[in-house]
């Protein structure tokens, strides 16, 4: 789509220097945003707005949010250590309680996405994988997820050989129930890091850093390690590449899945000082591999510090990058509805 300019620069009958030409300007300086840049409808593949405020949900309907998935569970809001499958369950069924107000308090499509996070070790994990189906089967719900393979546990670790078989049996119930997965991403070393607890500073995230477990991956390419893992349990449980979303996307990873895969790669716009990704990095992505497997996501969640709207400024950013209109209508709306259907 061309870019709409104004008149051609002409001289102004004003005594102070607001003429373009005084100021060194030329007309490819002179131009003018498209409005419907401020009407673009979005969709958030990615959040956990259950646990924001009314007021924090009220402003995705604001910012222009068409529709959202919220992933019911999170291992960091299970109430103690180790976590048992009613813990998890009560999650699930807490976020499903309080779908229906959601929907009739603001003007969204609200959906849900149910899964085992590996961040920590979940007891007898067996016994959410045998009522996990039926959930799916909910006309609420419309992903698996939030999974995929974690570097670093909180409180109780899983070992690679464990989280293998986490994935692939959620990933394969993903298949069965003919839904789309979102996995989580782990952090290189050095890509971002989560504010210690140090006396004299505001931490951004609410994790205590120091339960951290001892990494099950490591190594300067974590991220795309994970990655590869993930893909392979992919083709092992038989989902198809447009049905996986790998989340918090980074340059880092670019290549390999435009290159390798056909699944989604969706960047986490809402905390940028956590993922260390810019507007520039995905209009890059996008100049070099076109739109068609980008997505964004908000990510947003009562645990951290973020900004809800984040995805409506980088839609402008991204047009500022030399994104054209149709490609981001692609990446925030189309892409997102095809892939939830």
């Amino acid at each position: 789509m061309a870019r709409p300019t104004r008149d051609p620069i002409r001289q102004y009958p004003t005594k102070r220097p607001i003429d373009p030409s005084f100021r060194g300007e030329d007309e490819s300086d002179d131009e003018t945003l498209p409005p419907e840049l401020t009407n673009l409808p979005w969709v958030d593949v990615h959040n956990h707005a259950h646990t924001l405020s009314w007021n924090d949900r009220e402003t995705f309907a604001l910012a222009g949010c068409h529709a959202m998935v919220m992933v019911a569970a999170g291992y960091y809001w299970t109430p103690y250590k180790p976590v048992a499958p009613d813990d998890v369950r009560y999650l699930w069924d807490d976020a499903l309680g309080r779908l229906g107000a959601i929907r009739r308090s603001h003007v969204y499509d609200a959906r849900l996405a149910v899964g085992v996070h590996t961040g920590t070790r979940v007891d007898n994990v067996d016994a959410l994988f045998e009522v996990m189906p039926d959930y799916c089967a909910l006309d609420e719900v419309a992903a698996v997820g939030e999974i995929g393979i974690n570097a670093i546990q909180h409180v109780n670790a899983w070992d690679l050989d464990e989280q293998r078989y986490v994935n692939r049996r959620q990933l394969e119930i993903a298949a069965d129930a003919g839904l789309p997965a979102i996995l989580h991403t782990p952090s290189n070393p050095g890509q971002a890091s989560i504010p210690d607890y140090e006396r004299g500073r505001i931490p951004r995230y609410e994790l205590d850093t120091s339960l951290q477990q001892e990494p099950v991956l490591d190594g300067d390419t974590v991220k795309r390690d994970a990655i590869e893992i993930s893909v392979e349990l992919k083709d092992e449980a038989g989902l198809a590449d447009d049905r996986l979303v790998l989340s918090h996307g980074h340059p880092d990873v670019v290549p390999f899945v435009m290159e390798n895969t056909d699944c989604y790669l969706s960047f986490t716009v809402s905390y940028p000082w956590l993922h260390g990704v810019s507007p520039a990095d995905v209009a890059a992505a996008i100049r070099e591999y076109g739109p068609e497997q980008l997505l964004l996501e908000t990510d947003s969640a009562g645990v951290l510090r973020n900004d809800i709207f984040a995805l409506k400024r980088w839609i402008f950013e991204l047009y500022r990058h030399g994104v054209e209109v149709d490609d981001i209508r692609r990446v925030v709306y189309e892409n997102p509805m095809e892939l939830l259907s």
